[in-house]
C-alpha cells in the first residue's frame, strides 16, 4: 500500500497549463512540494516563499492533508507600473492523499525559511518487525508493543 497517493488532477493541471498557458493550474504550481521516506518518518516540503506563518492551515481528514496559504497582493503607497508580475498572489490549496499505513494523529509541522516541513510518522501497525519462529512444536509469539517473547 503507498504512502502517498497525489492529487489525481495534477497531470491534468500539468497538460492545461502547458496548452493555455500560466494561468492555468497555478494553484498547483504556487505550492510545489518535495515527498521522501526516511526511516519510520514520511516528510513532505512545501514551498511557500512570501507567506507568513500565520496565513498557514494544515489540516488532516479520512487521511487527506490540505495546505492552505495566502500571500497577499503586495501593497503599495503612490503610483506604480507594474513591468513583470509572474509572482503569484492569492489563496492556495493543496491536498495529498495518505496511505492508511501513516499515524495521521502525530503529524507535526515546522515552517522556516518559505518551507512547510511536515512529518508524518509511518504507523505503528505498518513497521517491519521481526517474528521468531519456534522449533520442535514449539511455538513463539513476539508482541509487537515490547518486543518480548512468549
Amino acid at each position: 500500500m503507498a504512502l502517498l497517493r497525489t492529487d489525481p488532477f495534477r497531470e491534468v493541471d500539468r497538460l492545461f497549463q502547458q496548452v493555455w498557458g500560466p494561468s492555468i493550474g497555478r494553484s498547483t504550481m504556487s505550492m510545489p512540494i518535495d515527498a521522501y521516506r526516511k526511516g519510520d518518518q514520511f516528510l513532505v516540503r512545501v514551498d511557500l516563499p512570501g507567506v507568513r506563518s500565520e496565513a498557514i492551515e494544515l489540516t488532516v481528514e479520512d487521511n487527506v492533508l490540505t495546505v492552505k496559504a495566502e500571500r497577499p497582493v503586495p501593497e503599495f503607497s503612490g503610483e506604480v507600473d507594474t513591468l513583470v508580475a509572474e509572482r503569484v498572489y492569492g489563496s492556495f490549496s493543496r491536498q495529498l492523499f495518505l496511505g492508511h499505513n501513516l499515524d495521521t494523529s502525530k503529524i507535526e509541522a515546522r515552517y522556516e525559511d518559505g518551507v512547510l516541513n511536515i512529518a508524518i510518522p509511518v504507523a505503528e501497525h505498518a513497521r517491519p518487525r521481526r517474528i521468531s519462529v519456534g522449533t520442535d512444536g514449539e511455538s513463539v509469539r513476539l508482541t509487537a508493543e515490547t518486543g518480548e517473547r512468549h
